[in-house]
């Protein structure tokens, strides 16, 4: 997978080299390129942004920018996800969903968000004709200093799922967050007792079947606390 993600801040994108994401990157699994969205202008100071028409508080960034950053980028069937409060909520379907794509493009906005007629051209031009997918995403119901952070948090959550990222494939079975809507269970280690509590006696019975329905019933508990 080819990921490009655009920003004014190149820097806060230092963690995608850890961890499994930089492993995956490291083997050819993902490709990661970041694209600095002041690298686009062309007047001294290297403006990104103006004063929004009809007033209000303040700033929304240049469209004409963005076309500059965004139009040798895309390619047929490329995803330009646009992360904004306003957006469809991110959740493990969605991440799931993206993973299957060969092209994600990720436009990080700041100030007071992104100019709109950026997605308006880009879900009706000849990009969309072309196979080019535009996608408003929030990854929660609050608001960040700027796409960046939320970017993060969708490229791991998506990287995970592609095939030879994880080390141990039967991970994904248990996620946290799974298709029948459970969280995922209580897990426990060594020792079997730690500071006056114990393990769960089932877990340590040896009895699969009883074990996979006590998890089973934890993971439903879990969700009907956490919705």
């Amino acid at each position: 997978m080819k990921i490009d993600a655009i920003t004014i801040f190149p820097e806060y994108f230092a963690p995608a080299q850890l961890s499994l994401l930089g492993k995956a990157q490291g083997r050819g699994l993902v490709e990661l390129q970041i694209h600095d969205l002041r690298s686009f202008t062309s007047d001294n100071h290297n403006t990104v942004d103006d004063t929004p028409y009809g007033g209000g508080a303040g700033m929304v960034m240049l469209p004409e920018i963005w076309g500059q950053a965004l139009d040798p980028l895309l390619i047929s069937d490329s995803d330009l996800i646009i992360l904004t409060p306003a957006g469809s909520r991110f959740t493990q379907k969605m991440a799931e969903d993206f993973s299957k794509s060969s092209h994600l493009v990720f436009a990080c906005g700041r100030y007071e968000g992104i100019d709109d007629r950026v997605r308006q051209y880009y879900s009706q031009s000849q990009f969309a004709k072309a196979g080019v997918r535009v996608h408003e995403v929030s990854v929660g119901d609050y608001v960040l200093g700027g796409g960046e952070v939320a970017s993060l948090v969708m490229i791991e959550a998506i990287t995970r799922l592609i095939p030879g990222v994880l080390g141990n494939p039967e991970s994904l079975t248990e996620e946290s967050h799974n298709s029948d809507g459970y969280l995922e269970y209580p897990n426990f280690t060594k020792p079997q007792e730690w500071r006056g509590i114990s393990v769960p006696e089932v877990l340590l019975s040896g009895n699969h079947g009883e074990i996979a329905k006590w998890r089973k019933l934890q993971a439903q508990e879990r969700a009907k606390k956490a919705f």
